[in-house]
């Protein structure tokens, strides 16, 4: 699928460090960001951002360094992300489900020069944690500075020897002029790295995928395509330090000068009681968050006139009854196709498309962005509506893994074409279908079986919160389906029924041989389920009939 502009021609590049100063320009009144019982307008929101950008430089953050932020969503972490931009720093989003291993592999990895974190978020002990990881990181011998924002009235700087409060940072930030500041966003260069998201890592270390600020344009494509403007409300649940959340959100946002409700974490309830008493226009998220805000609404109906659209990643047959049951009780959804390695969105869907586009495909590709669909055998390029290997190429294509040159080389081909790892096709009308991870298909008896196809037909069937195919290895057939799911309800499926639904109905080799029925499914620290671990719980329960 060819690009549909061409190379050479000149586009307006934003640099993240530069968009609070435009919005505050062209919308200075109008609300930013919303946090509980607080907010903020543009100028407002600008002038924090300043104070932030300006006590960074005064504790030596140089341009070029690396930036951590390992906090919930708060007010402070958008003017963290804007400040760090502004000066010309590298952004290094931490996952808040981290725990101190991870914290201390991704700080001293991504050699991290300063740390901002908080104390505590509700029974989570950030600044203990960072604290055992204190050994680890300070082996790696790059981090000079680490600021704790103040939740528990002192708590986290006591806890962590040596660190300055988020006030010590900002009032050292007072010796720092207004031109000094300016002279030095002044100096940023659009193809400065920007950020490092650090992959979810379902086996070994997360990576560090590095973008520059070019990314920024297409949400900018976005925002046009959608009509978002300065009157939208979006709601921002999901973690900023997801690329989700960070671009759909709050870059979103100071693109459109539109208004951002901030909550700390995600809770189906207080998301639409949100909706309703701020007038919200945009939602987003994954399945996952559709269900909970579906079951939240049918249990107590709210106003949610004020919503236009949600952003809502589809197209494997598991999200499909979700998203068709939003477009009912909810708002129209849009699509798209996404991952940290390409950006959150280089594909899109528009509300103008049909009920079942929207819904079960993932749109068509954004401007500049290619991708290529590789048989899984052969690696040539595959026949129109056929499966195979997903490869992108494009300017928001990742410059690579930081310090990985031997990923990158596996990863990011010659030419460009970066292998994404996903199982894809190009419907007859131009729609990408994102089907799941290839790693993921089961070849059994050489029948290729979609995971995600077997878990949508079960979850269609009722009775399930949640469920997981992966592959249990047969010495006749290669490799077996088995599920993994989580009744939505004691007593509400039993396995013996679960598989009894399958027969008749979908081919005999799709049909799950074993069905363990569990509390929770293994997951990575950015919600994504671990099917490596499943697949080992097969064998451990099973036994391994190839070492029998």
């Amino acid at each position: 699928m060819a690009p549909s502009i061409e190379p050479g021609v000149e586009y307006e590049w934003f640099k993240l460090g530069d968009l609070v100063d435009r919005a505050a320009r062209l919308w200075p009144g109008r609300a930013a960001v919303i946090f509980e019982d607080r907010r903020w307008t543009w100028t407002e929101l600008a002038a924090e951002v300043d104070r932030v950008a300006k006590g960074l430089m005064a504790a030596g953050v140089a341009s070029g360094d690396h930036v951590a932020v390992w906090m919930t969503n708060r007010p402070e972490w958008v003017f963290a992300m804007f400040a760090a931009g502004k000066v010309g720093a590298c952004l290094v989003p931490l996952n808040t489900r981290y725990r101190a291993d991870d914290a201390a592999f991704t700080v001293a990895d991504s050699q991290a020069s300063l740390m901002i974190t908080l104390d505590r978020s509700g029974p989570i002990d950030f600044a203990a944690m960072l604290q055992d990881a204190r050994p680890q990181i300070e082996a790696a011998g790059h981090l000079r500075r680490i600021v704790v924002l103040d939740t528990t009235g002192g708590h986290g700087v006591a806890t962590v020897p040596g660190a300055s409060s988020w006030d010590d940072l900002v009032a050292g930030g007072t010796a720092v002029t207004d031109a000094e500041l300016a002279e030095r966003a002044a100096s940023v260069s659009v193809d400065q790295l920007m950020m490092l998201a650090y992959t979810s890592g379902t086996t070994g270390h997360p990576k560090g995928v590095q973008h520059s600020h070019r990314p920024l344009r297409n949400i900018r494509e976005r925002a046009t395509m959608w009509g978002n403007t300065f009157n939208d409300v979006h709601m921002g649940y999901l973690p900023l330090f997801h690329l989700f959340g960070f671009s759909e959100v709050a870059v979103m946002a100071a693109i459109t000068g539109a208004c951002q409700v901030v909550m700390d974490a995600f809770d189906g309830e207080r998301t639409l009681d949100l909706v309703e008493r701020h007038g919200a226009s945009i939602i987003h998220g994954f399945d996952s968050h559709y269900k909970d805000l579906l079951a939240a609404q049918a249990r107590q109906p709210r106003d949610l006139s004020s919503l236009r659209y949600g952003t809502l990643a589809a197209g494997m047959e598991s999200s499909t009854p979700t998203a068709r049951a939003a477009q009912e009780h909810l708002c129209p959804t849009v699509s798209g196709y996404g991952m940290s390695e390409v950006w959150a969105f280089t594909s899109a869907s528009h509300q103008s498309h049909s009920v079942e586009q929207r819904t079960e495909a993932s749109g068509f590709p954004c401007d500049g962005i290619e991708y290529q669909i590789r048989d899984l055998e052969t690696g040539r390029e595959a026949a129109p509506d056929v499966p195979g290997a997903l490869y992108v190429r494009g300017y928001t294509v990742t410059r690579g893994y930081w310090q990985r040159p031997e990923a990158n080389a596996q990863t990011i081909d010659a030419d460009g074409w970066l292998d994404t790892g996903d199982l894809a096709r190009v419907r007859p009308d131009g729609h990408l279908v994102f089907m799941g991870r290839h790693k993921d298909m089961l070849k059994v008896g050489g029948e290729n079986v979609s995971p995600a196809e077997v878990e949508g037909y079960l979850l269609a069937s009722g009775g399930i919160q949640e469920i997981a195919v992966v592959g249990y290895p047969d010495p006749r057939l290669a490799e077996v389906p088995v599920a993994y799911v989580i009744p939505s309800a004691p007593g509400s499926v039993t396995a013996e029924e679960l598989i009894e639904r399958c027969k008749g109905r979908i081919a005999s080799f799709k049909i799950p041989r074993h069905v363990f029925l569990v509390d929770a499914l293994p997951m990575t620290p950015s919600g994504k389920i671990r099917k490596v671990e499943l697949r080992a719980m097969a064998i451990e329960s099973l036994g391994d009939p190839n070492h029998a």
